[in-house]
């Protein structure tokens, strides 16, 4: 195992009724915010008017960033900066999945950075200073982003999708009520299975061989996804798969399976390109690029990794390394399959011409890969595969 610092800072509500310790969390720490959302299916599930209810019982002041899309645009990350600066807003409330939380930390950061805010993507995590705090409400089970410090956002006029990450954009709070998700819609809840489920991917392939107590943890959140997922899809308000998928997301990017080994994150490094140029959810990208990257860094050094996953995720008997290893890419593509999830780029509208451009953007910031390094070709071999 290497060695690490591990702190999570970020202070879990988890449980139903979370949300009346709304206004006691954010007195802490302002009396003005910034309240981020997206769609407006929080003023139809009744959501927003519960959060405004107690903001105003409170006598918090609040002023609105609403129709942050699944893709998350540099333009909304200006436009909250301009907010908050004109408004003097001292503390930003994400309510909504990933997309909402990762618009809301990079406006946090952008406040205290003397620049355009995509040069903060551009220059790296050595130029974020410091943040406005934030608080989250999490309404869909996927990215994790309520209990780490990552941001991804587009830019479409470069066509790049880029990630910051650091410390001090951990949440000092975050509500995880899993009552919020029974109205997710049926492919939105599919596409945040495979968005756990790729992150504990990135973590648990890795070059790194001592790492035995993250790998069974990985194992246990990957059999979790697999068992509650198509349940909470059967079922959509049955608490307890809902539960344990928001948990399981949670903790799939919280520092807990990576820290003490080295990780991959290539597949989401070419998913970035992709959803940049196509504006690609990115639950569906990962679910179609993953069973590819797995096919094409398959070799005699992984091979004994990708058949521990298929005997201890999948129950795979077979005692060949090759053909445990190869079985357990197929049940992965099945699972996905299995969520009516997209099997090829083409399914998405994607054009061949254009895999070369996505190659290179894939690499602009360098190679991908620690399972195995992959610079332009092989990334373009892997999206032609996937074409």
């Amino acid at each position: 195992m290497l060695d690490f610092t591990y702190a999570v800072s970020t202070k879990v509500l988890f449980g139903k009724n979370k949300i009346e310790r709304l206004d006691q969390e954010v007195e802490k720490y302002a009396r003005s915010i910034l309240l981020v959302y997206g769609s407006e299916s929080i003023k139809k599930s009744g959501l927003y008017t519960t959060v405004t209810s107690l903001l105003d019982k409170a006598d918090i002041k609040y002023v609105e960033l609403s129709k942050v899309p699944p893709n998350p645009r540099i333009e909304n990350v200006r436009e909250g900066i301009r907010l908050c600066k004109e408004q003097g807003l001292e503390f930003l409330l994400a309510v909504g999945g990933g997309s909402v939380i990762d618009c809301a930390k990079t406006i946090a950061a952008g406040l205290y950075f003397d620049g355009d805010p995509w040069e903060m993507f551009l220059h790296g995590d050595s130029v974020i200073k410091d943040a406005l705090p934030i608080g989250t409400i999490l309404t869909i089970a996927a990215t994790g982003s309520e209990m780490n410090g990552n941001a991804v956002i587009s830019n479409l006029s470069t066509e790049q999708k880029l990630a910051i990450h650091h410390d001090v954009l951990r949440p000092r709070f975050s509500i995880l009520d899993p009552t919020y998700t029974f109205t997710v819609p049926p492919n939105q809840t599919a596409v945040g299975i495979v968005d756990i489920m790729s992150h504990v991917f990135e973590q648990y392939f890795s070059p790194t061989a001592d790492a035995y107590v993250q790998d069974r943890l990985a194992e246990a959140m990957l059999k979790t996804c697999i068992y509650y997922g198509p349940l909470a899809l059967k079922e959509p308000m049955n608490y307890e798969a809902r539960a344990q998928l928001m948990w399981t997301s949670s903790l799939a990017l919280n520092g807990l399976l990576g820290y003490g080994k080295v990780t991959d994150w290539a597949t989401h490094g070419i998913e970035h390109a992709v959803s940049a140029a196509y504006d690609v959810t990115h639950g569906v990208g990962l679910a179609i690029l993953t069973p590819w990257w797995m096919e094409y860094v398959l070799s005699n050094e992984t091979v004994e990794k990708f058949a521990t996953y298929g005997r201890n995720v999948w129950n795979l008997s077979e005692k060949n390394n090759q053909i445990a290893a190869k079985k357990a890419i197929g049940k992965t593509r099945e699972f996905f399959k299995s969520l009516k999830m997209p099997t090829t780029l083409r399914d998405v509208g994607i054009k061949q011409e254009k895999l070369n451009s996505m190659a290179k953007q894939a690499v602009f910031l360098g190679n991908l890969g620690k399972v195995k390094k992959l610079g332009e070709q092989d990334i373009l071999a892997i999206l032609q595969n996937a074409f």
